[in-house]
C-alpha cells in the first residue's frame, strides 16, 4: 500500500498526526495479540516511575505479541533481504504521556542480530537477540522464539494461533479499542523520555485461538500473569508509518 493512501485516513486516531515527516516503513503479519488483565498495583512497581500506567475501568494490561516483519526500510530505501524480514514478539503494557496514550515495552525480541542492534541504539528500545521460526500452515502460525541476548534473562515462546472469525474494526471507547488504537510508543534512558510515533490504518481485527506450548515471556519481566485466558485478536497483515524518536522529558 503507498504511504499517501494510509496517510489520508486519520479520522480514528485518538490525537493528530505529527507535522514532520515519517521516516521508516514496515509491515506487519500474523500478529496475535494475548492480553491478560492485571492490577495495577502488581504492575506499577516493575516499570519505571516517571511513566503514567494506563488503565481501562480500573485494570492494566499486559500483552504478548508475536508476529513477523517484513520489508522494513528506511524512507525512499528499498527493502534489504538480510535486514528487513524477522520475526519479532514483545511484551508490553499500556501507558499515557501528556495525554497520548502508547506503548511501553518490557522487551521486544527479533531473529536479526542487525536489526536488534539498530533498534537498540538508535531508537533506545529493549531488544533483544532470540532465535525465532515462524511459520503459516493454512490458516494457522506456528511460532517458536528462544531468547539468546547475552547476559539478559531467558525467554520462551513456543505456541501455535489461527484465526476463529471475520475481520471486525474496534468501536471507539472499547477494549479492543483501547488495547489496540495506540499510536506512539515510549522508552526511557535512565531518566529521559522518549516518543516515537505511528501511523496506519484500522486495525483488521479477528477473533483468534491459542494453543501454547510454553510462555515465559512476561515470567522473565517477573510480571505475575493471572490463569485465567488471554483476550485474543488476530492481524494478518498491517502497513506501517514510523517517525523519528524524540526526547519530550
Amino acid at each position: 500500500m503507498r504511504a499517501e493512501e494510509i496517510l489520508k485516513e486519520t479520522q480514528y486516531r485518538n490525537y493528530p498526526l505529527p507535522e514532520s515527516p515519517w521516516i521508516m516503513r514496515q509491515n506487519w503479519h500474523d500478529l496475535l495479540f494475548a492480553h491478560w488483565p492485571i492490577a495495577p498495583d502488581k504492575l506499577r512497581p516493575l516499570m519505571p516511575a516517571s511513566f503514567e500506567l494506563d488503565t481501562f475501568e480500573g485494570e492494566a494490561w499486559v500483552g504478548v505479541v508475536p508476529f513477523r516483519m517484513s520489508a522494513v526500510r528506511p524512507r525512499g530505501i528499498p527493502p534489504i533481504p538480510a535486514l528487513s524480514y524477522f520475526p519479532e514478539l514483545n511484551v508490553r503494557t499500556y501507558v499515557t504521556i501528556d495525554g497520548k496514550p502508547g506503548v511501553y515495552f518490557f522487551s521486544l525480541d527479533a531473529g536479526n542480530p542487525i536489526a536488534v542492534a539498530i533498534a537498540r541504539s538508535v531508537f533506545h528500545l529493549p531488544y533483544f537477540n532470540a532465535q525465532m521460526t515462524c511459520q503459516r500452515v493454512d490458516d494457522t502460525i506456528y511460532y517458536r522464539s528462544q531468547r539468546t541476548h547475552r547476559r539478559a534473562a531467558s525467554a520462551v515462546f513456543i505456541a501455535r494461533y489461527r484465526p476463529t472469525g471475520a475481520i471486525d474494526y474496534a468501536r471507539r471507547h472499547s477494549l479492543a479499542s483501547w488495547l489496540t488504537d495506540r499510536y506512539c510508543l515510549y522508552t526511557n534512558v535512565n531518566t529521559q523520555i522518549y516518543r516515537a510515533n505511528i501511523h496506519h490504518l484500522p486495525w483488521p481485527l479477528q477473533p483468534a485461538e491459542l494453543d501454547m506450548t510454553l510462555d515465559t515471556m512476561a515470567l522473565s519481566h517477573k510480571i505475575p500473569l493471572s490463569d485465567t485466558a488471554p483476550l485474543l485478536y488476530y492481524t494478518h497483515r498491517l502497513d506501517v508509518l514510523v517517525w523519528p524518536v524524540q526526547r519530550i522529558i
